[in-house]
């Protein structure tokens, strides 16, 4: 956001918050802003030569608890409240340093799209800065499409921006924001303008979607088993096109099935999010292992690329480059601040961040900072190894039982607990080797009239890995998916059947 914020050239306000902890670093956390500040106008002043690196780094402070209610550009002790009683030296500096509207005086209607919501009274929203002209409630306009079209759309509902508080409106001028209902395929970067003089805004691009994820509904045994979750390839496919509404990023395709979907946004963590949202609102679905989405430019492959910044401590050095290095990343920068930290700079493909969060947080300790834009399009590096090891496959449904888990353990970890439900196909482990391996995890102790002196042990059975929502799309393969409910995240493969899945291999292995 801040990298987007220079390229357009808007003014920075820093806001140090939380002053008032005990843990608070207040002159450290300025210093490291201004290093930030500093590093961003650098790579950025190669593209726009006329910056002013001065001007950049000249942004007002101010020094708030957003907790107490307090903010002040005076600098109070680390664990200290600021020393004025409100907020009103933030408001302040916003109107001081923040130009107001600049428009024409009786200008041409000229409303830019910049974004979108819903209501469930008036159905589609388009949120509008007005930059010129006056926008009433009733009147026609000339609605200034992606593809260069004008059409003709008349403003059913005008609703003006009070507060955090939408209320109904007549009419609104330059430099307000506002949402208008009654144009049903209106999407961000289009703009309302006048029909007999139309001039239209530039288009506001949004970044093309690097990973795309099949969504579908739920198909395992269990399937149906949570009270009131939604289990319809109608509901799933209503929820899509529901999140289609806010989320511009997310574009969703037909598949060759009826009730699956593939759905491409710029992340795995934005899928990610996707996916968790749709759990607690009580959906059932399946999620296939992210994917990346690959063009072919002069008849080779290409894969989108992300420039990658990482800020990290200096000991963290050997353990970052090792993991940018196995997903493909190339290291095009690095800059020593002195300070005990080091930023790197890489270019890796979009897959290769398919994972990465999770790995990178673990080197780190969770001291590191990483984040990452698109950087274009670049011919297909090559394989990426995710997981060396194969998982461990349920041969038959039942009841996870210690006694099979106490002899199975020396295979592998496992990703389930006593008394857990499984089915054929369901990944319950990883194996300690490369293979897949099918296993009897519900096979009970057979009863005997001799006493045994070795009798079951629960202290020696190793706790389960419980993995998250993302570790699950992490580790799955791509004959692997992930089974999404209200009450559980399982991972199992696409073909249930043991002896189907070897004929599949088969025939792979004959193409």
């Amino acid at each position: 956001m801040l990298r987007k914020a220079l390229e357009a050239k808007l003014p920075v306000i820093l806001v140090v918050n939380k002053v008032d902890r005990p843990d608070a670093r207040i002159e450290e956390v300025v210093s490291e802003t201004m290093d930030l500040l500093l590093g961003l106008a650098s790579d950025i002043s190669e593209d726009y030569p006329e910056m002013d690196l001065d001007a950049v780094l000249d942004v007002p402070v101010v020094y708030a608890s957003g907790k107490a209610g307090r903010a002040s550009t005076d600098q109070p002790g680390n664990g200290e409240l600021p020393d004025n009683e409100d907020l009103e030296p933030l408001f302040k500096t916003i109107i001081e340093h923040i130009p107001a509207p600049s428009y024409e005086e009786g200008g041409v209607l000229q409303a830019h799209v910049t974004n979108l919501d819903a209501s469930p009274f008036l159905g589609r929203l388009a949120l509008l800065r007005i930059f010129n002209g006056t926008l009433k409630k009733g009147q026609t306009v000339a609605w200034a499409r992606q593809d260069g079209q004008l059409k003709n759309v008349r403003i059913s509902e005008l609703l003006a921006t009070k507060g955090l508080d939408r209320v109904p409106a007549e009419q609104a001028g330059p430099g307000e924001i506002v949402a208008v209902a009654g144009i049903e395929d209106i999407t961000i970067g289009e703009t309302l303008t006048d029909p007999e003089n139309p001039q239209p805004l530039p288009l506001i691009t949004v970044d093309d979607p690097a990973i795309s994820m099949t969504i579908g509904i739920n198909t395992s045994p269990l399937a149906g088993r949570v009270k009131g979750a939604k289990v319809t390839a109608r509901q799933v496919k209503d929820r899509l096109d529901k999140e289609l509404i806010g989320n511009v990023s997310l574009k969703v395709l037909p598949t060759q099935r009826p009730d699956a979907w593939e759905v491409q946004g710029r992340g795995e963590l934005a899928l990610a999010i996707l996916v968790e949202q749709m759990r607690r609102e009580g959906f059932e679905i399946t999620a296939g292992k992210p994917q990346v989405v690959t063009r072919t430019i002069d008849g080779k492959v290409h894969e989108p690329y992300e420039h990658m910044t990482i800020d990290a401590p200096d000991e963290f050095l050997g353990a970052i480059t090792q993991l940018m290095a196995g997903r493909k990343g190339r290291m095009e920068g690095m800059v020593n601040h002195g300070t005990g930290w080091v930023r790197m700079e890489f270019k890796v493909p979009s897959r290769g961040l398919i994972g990465f969060r999770t790995k990178f947080l673990t080197e780190t300790r969770g001291a590191g900072i990483a984040s990452s834009y698109s950087d274009g399009y670049e011919p297909w590096a090559g394989d990426i190894e995710y997981r060396t090891n194969g998982s461990l496959i349920a041969d038959r449904a039942g009841v996870v039982t210690p006694f099979a888990m106490i002899n199975l353990q020396e295979r592998g970890a496992f990703f389930v607990e006593p008394t857990s439900e499984v089915y054929e196909g369901m990944i319950v482990g990883e194996n300690s080797r490369a293979d897949d391996m099918d296993v009897n995890i519900t096979k009970e102790k057979k009863l005997t009239n001799m006493r045994s002196s070795t009798s079951d042990s629960f202290e020696h059975l190793t706790p389960p890995r419980k993995l998250t929502l993302e570790e699950c799309l992490e580790f799955a393969r791509e004959d692997e998916c992930v089974e999404v409910t209200p009450e559980a995240i399982r991972i199992r493969k696409v073909v249930l059947d043991a002896n189907e899945r070897v004929k599949a291999a088969r025939q792979r292995a004959r193409v």
